[in-house]
């Protein structure tokens, strides 16, 4: 199979492949385009009167158990097939204009060259990744159920051995965020007292304390590739904090590579794009910003909450952005058009956490309501709902296994045959890594993490949504919490100035 790119994307015109397709495709788009239509009919919101008109066009006026926003619901859809089949373009007009409600007028703000350029590598980055997420979700479709349960078994064995192997004090205030570096070997924590520390773990000596911030740090995040294959001297690290900044930091030096100044109020979380050229970050002025990594530029200024905006995350194919506001709404916006893909509507109180799985369709979301709403893209509704916490839920990680261990063949000697004949054994020891390296592809997203001011760090299974483990800290308020990509390692970051490590029992680290 070819790579897919912007350039193929936009060439292919055989992606409907038959006529049963493009028949298919157009019911779905007639659809779309009706319901689109049906928002903007004008009916009205007296029971009454929509009993009225119900009537008026030949309808019953009430159902068995239909309730009154049932029956307004009802009328709209009527009216939207009756306007379809006239092939009415324009929305019948209904009720005084006393009764329609004030719609806010849509807007657009021209964007910069500099933007467009951006959506267009936006574009040319995720394509190619999500064809490839896509191609192994093919692959373990295909996977036994038998296999499945058996690595099931295997995973959640491990994550319920899960348990406290350290606690280290990180600082002169709470600490705010924890975050491990992409080679596992480094914790970076932010702290109210305006500084980002980075760590030896497990060891939890200290390496480095970046100073730069003059208020509390809101969120830290690592550069995909920083302790990989990214140069100590570039940009590894980026912190937004209280005093309104986005620092980007080498792992070299102490002062900010580059200070980025744009927001109106207080930052708090941030996150680095898969692609590592661009920065996210969520500010209490009710708006989140795009940052260009190699010139320090804001690309992008994106409004859309009502109050201000606490969390916000990148899909792994680097599509998409999660914002998650003190409005209780959450919404997932297409990087490539600026458009707002999904409505994360359903939580009553603040969102603080909110991360998208490997999967790339399901995003979770931790509140100040106690619960953790899983969200599915593919259908735009709330999957389940998780009572997780009897108090705020700060944070919320997927379990990620980016990087691939290497996997040693199980048994190294060679068989030997009752003639004497030693036979080589490589077959089955390719076959033993293939299985390995299928259970490790197929365990990314298994399982998830909480933290809540309950004082507890708990774990979830990612399929049925089932407690796994539930780990006790010294703090009544869990700040944030973060897992290693091999798995070994679990950290959490607590009010009282504190950082615990987890790992698996009987597992060296």
């Amino acid at each position: 199979m070819s790579e897919l790119t912007y350039d193929s994307l936009m060439d292919d015109g055989n992606y409907l492949g038959s006529e049963r397709a493009r028949m298919e495709n157009k019911v779905i788009l007639d659809e779309l385009e009706r319901k689109k239509k049906a928002r903007n009919l004008a009916v009205p919101t007296d029971d009454n009167k929509v009993k009225a008109r119900l009537r008026e066009i030949g309808e019953p006026i009430t159902l068995f158990g239909e309730r009154a926003a049932d029956r307004r619901d009802r009328l709209i859809y009527v009216l939207s097939q009756i306007n379809a089949a006239r092939g009415d373009d324009h929305p019948m007009e209904e009720a005084s204009s006393e009764e329609s409600e004030e719609e806010g007028e849509e807007f657009y703000t021209e964007g910069s060259l500099e933007l467009l350029q951006a959506r267009r590598n936006l574009a040319e980055f995720s394509l190619p990744r999500a064809q490839k997420r896509v191609a192994q979700q093919r692959i373990d479709s295909k996977i036994p159920l038998g296999r499945i349960i058996d690595i099931r078994k295997k995973v959640f064995a491990v994550v319920k051995r899960f348990s406290n192997i350290g606690s280290q004090i990180g600082d002169e205030r709470p600490i705010s965020q924890v975050r491990f570096a992409p080679n596992n070997k480094i914790l970076a924590t932010g702290s109210w007292s305006g500084t980002v520390k980075l760590w030896n773990v497990p060891a939890c000596t200290t390496i480095r304390t970046l100073r730069g911030h003059g208020d509390r740090v809101g969120g830290v995040a690592w550069h995909p590739q920083a302790t990989l294959t990214q140069e100590e001297g570039l940009v590894n690290l980026v912190s937004g904090a209280g005093d309104m900044c986005v620092n980007l930091w080498s792992l070299n030096s102490d002062a900010p590579l580059s200070v980025m100044k744009g927001h109106a109020d207080r930052i708090c979380r941030v996150a680095f794009h898969p692609s590592g050229n661009f920065v996210a970050s969520a500010s209490f002025d009710t708006t989140w910003r795009l940052w260009d990594v190699n010139s320090s530029k804001e690309l992008l200024l994106q409004e859309g909450h009502s109050k201000e905006v606490y969390a916000v995350e990148f899909q792994g194919d680097g599509a998409l952005i999660a914002s998650g506001g003190l409005d209780a709404v959450g919404r997932v916006w297409d990087l490539r058009t600026g458009r707002t893909a999904m409505v994360l509507d359903g939580h009553v109180q603040g969102i603080f956490g909110i991360d998208f799985s490997p999967n790339g369709y399901q995003i979770a979301t931790g509140a100040g309501d106690d619960t953790i709403r899983i969200w599915d893209m593919r259908s735009l509704k709330a999957l389940y709902t998780i009572p997780a916490h009897v108090s705020n839920v700060s944070d919320v990680r997927f379990f990620r296994a980016d990087a691939l261990p290497s996997f040693k063949p199980k048994g190294e000697s060679a068989d030997v045959l009752m003639n004497g004949i030693t036979e080589d054994a490589g077959a089955d020891k390719s076959h033993d890594v293939e299985d390995d390296i299928q259970e490790w592809k197929y365990r990314s997203g298994l399982y998830l993490a909480s933290s809540g001011y309950d004082g507890y760090v708990k774990l979830w299974s990612a399929d049925d949504w089932q407690l796994l483990r539930t780990l006790t800290t010294d703090s009544g308020k869990v700040m944030s919490v973060d897992m290693t990509s091999d798995g070994e390692l679990l950290a959490s970051g607590t009010y009282n100035r504190n950082f615990q490590l987890f790992a698996p029992e009987d597992v060296p680290v």
